[in-house]
Formats: structure tokens, sequence, C-alpha cells
């Protein structure tokens, strides 16, 4: 094999392999990497082979969520969200990179343990309504059944406390049928609560509701945030999201693209006002995804100028002159 000429780079490999090499690369030890955090996403790759044709959901993405966040993960159809929410409720495996939750390695779990994972870690409440509860059960026998390892008359207590805590403990004796879609995820969210996991989970809780209803729901997982402490990233398409998370990650393109932090100020009398920041995500690998509403007024695509400057690094379409 020749060795490249000076100045030359070091070929990387092509496909998975050059995934796995950048992945690798990023940083010294997997470990240091989120040390602490509830959920860690180290350099992430999903590959799905569709039709003889290799399909990347995830291309390398990290993500940290500490302990207690209540986080949204927003982004547009395709852009690798729901991916993301199967591989961390352990049902799917990512096909490179590591993802820990509650400080357990996904990639080492067997299969029995992948099974005590979804049982006792996470917690699940999937958008269509018909997959969160048993029809032929009433909304406290609902949020029984997943109680192991008690009484009936604790895990009758239990079902009470959630559901009284979400606000639906008026329909504690009726069958789903019986129940509004809001009463009927707000059950859900109650269910996927009963075994006291360290993580909720929520793809696109809202997405069959009406505005009104997708507000009582966000309210209703805000509450469950503050009062039991649990961590919760939600999957959505609704902005309403932004009134009840105080931090927003968009991924694009496989990819954590963005992030909008919020917080609330209160001024001497009292008066509070919510600010919100948007930022950039400098990925482990040194990637950078520019907004596309930025880049094109200015006519920039396949190769920008990058400027140091002592407190900023400019970045300039190419060609054209600096200012």
């Amino acid at each position: 094999m020749t060795a490249p000429a000076a100045g030359q780079r070091e070929p990387r490999p092509a496909g998975l392999a050059g995934l796995r090499a950048e992945a690798a690369a990023a940083a010294p030890s997997a470990a240091e990497y989120g040390a602490g955090a509830m959920i860690a996403c180290d350099q992430v790759v999903r590959i799905y082979a569709v039709g003889g044709t290799d399909i990347q959901a995830l291309q390398g993405l990290d993500l940290l969520v500490a302990e207690g966040e209540l986080t949204a993960i927003v982004g547009a159809s395709g852009s690798g969200k729901s991916t993301l929410m199967n591989i961390l409720a352990g049902l799917d495996v990512p096909t490179a990179g590591s993802v820990r939750v509650a400080g357990r390695d996904l990639a080492a779990l067997g299969a029995r343990e992948r099974i005590a994972y979804r049982r006792e870690v996470v917690g699940f409440v999937w958008q269509e309504t018909s997959r969160n509860l048993l029809p032929r059960l009433t909304a406290a026998q609902n949020v029984m059944m997943p109680v192991s390892g008690a009484s009936r008359t604790a895990r009758a207590r239990r079902a009470r406390d959630l559901l009284g805590l979400l606000g639906v403990a008026h329909v504690g004796e009726r069958r789903p049928d019986g129940m509004s879609g809001g009463e009927q995820q707000r059950t859900a969210i109650a269910v996927a609560l009963a075994n006291r996991p360290a993580v909720l989970l929520a793809d696109e809780p809202t997405g069959e509701l009406d505005s009104a209803t997708a507000a009582d729901v966000f309210a209703a997982l805000r509450a469950v945030n503050i009062e039991l402490g649990v961590t919760i990233l939600v999957v959505t398409h609704d902005p309403a999201v932004s009134c009840y998370v105080s931090r927003t990650v968009e991924i694009r393109d496989g990819r954590t693209s963005a992030e909008t932090w919020r917080q609330v100020t209160a001024d001497g009398r009292g008066n509070t006002t919510r600010h919100a920041t948007e930022y950039a995500v400098l990925d482990r690998a040194g990637r950078l995804q520019l907004p596309r509403e930025m880049t094109e007024p200015l006519g920039m695509r396949d190769l920008v100028r990058l400027d140091p400057e002592p407190d900023h690094i400019g970045i300039w379409p190419e060609p054209g002159p600096s200012p």
C-alpha cells in the first residue's frame, strides 16, 4: 500500500467502516463523554437496508440529557427522531456508537436484560392511543397491571395517586372507549410511570389531539417532571411544547443540529419574561449544521471560508471578498 504524499490526508475508509472510525476518533474514551448524564448518545449511527440500499437514519448523533430534565426533540419527518426513540426504548440497536441510559450500556444488554430494562428503567408513550391501553381494562386496571412485586392494595394506591397527579382520577373505572383522547393519553402516561422508571419517553403523544387537549397533555408531562423528578424526553411536531420545556433539541439529517434554551426571568415587580436563545450544535466530530434560512440568502453552498478571530470564527461564502 502506498503511503500518502506529504501534506495529503490518510484516506478514510468508506461506508460503515468510516463511520465507526470517525466515532472512535471523536474522543479518547466513550465512558468520559456524558459521565453522570441520564441519557448519553455518543456518535450514534443507525443504518437500515431497504431494497438493497443502505439508509442512514442516524449519522453520528450526539445527545446528552441530564437527570430530571424535560426535553423536547423536534425535526422534520425522516430526520431520525423516531429511530432515536426506539433505540432509547430498547426496541432497536445502533449500528455504531454507544448509548447509555441510567448508567446502562444498551449495546451490552442481553435479551433478558433488555426486557428488564423496558420494564424497569424506561416508560414509553406512543402516539396512537390504541397502543397504550388495553381496551378491556379500566384506567385503574391498566395502571395496576405493570406494577410488580406489590400487593393489590399497593398497586391500587399507586394507580390512584398517578391518575390523580395527571388530572384523570375521574376516569379510574372507565375503559378506554369511555374516555376522550386527552384522557387516554394522560392515562397512558400514568401506565408508563407505574413501575417508577428513571426515564419517560413519549413519541408524538399529542399527534392525534387538538391544540387545547395537547396543551393539557403537555401540562401533565410538566407536572410529572416537577412532582416526581422523572427525566422526560418527548418527540413532537407541536410548537406548543415550547411553553412547557426549557430545552428543545432539533434533529436534522440524523444529527443534532440546533438547541433552543428557554429561561424565565423576573423583574423587581414580580413580572416574568420568557427568553429563548437558539444555538447551533458543534458535535464531537467538529461538524456544524448551518440553518438553510441563513445560508441560502448568502449563496452559501459546497464551500465556505473560515476566518478565525480572537473571540469568534467568521464564515464567508466562497468565492467572495472579506468585508
